[in-house]
């Protein structure tokens, strides 16, 4: 394991851990808080991270990109769901 994955999951873990409450809000409150053009392209550039993490051999880092991946993919999909 490279010390450069540990680092980019720490990182992601943070990032994830700050986008769940504001998932959790979207479903609660039903409104899609977000706006389309911030969660489109986040998520669009954290899904591309991921894959290139596993090319890298990255596993952890991508697991957990993937993960933060989708928690801004449902916050997109709260977007246009809940207007």
């Amino acid at each position: 394991m490279m010390w450069q994955d540990i680092v980019i999951t720490i990182a992601n873990l943070m990032l994830s851990y700050a986008v769940v409450p504001q998932v959790y809000h979207g479903f609660k409150t039903k409104k899609g808080h977000m706006t389309f053009q911030t969660t489109f392209l986040t998520t669009v550039g954290l899904y591309a991270s991921c894959l290139a993490f596993f090319t890298l051999g990255l596993f952890f880092s991508g697991t957990i990109t993937a993960f933060n991946a989708t928690m801004w993919l449902i916050l997109l999909i709260q977007k246009i769901i809940y207007k």
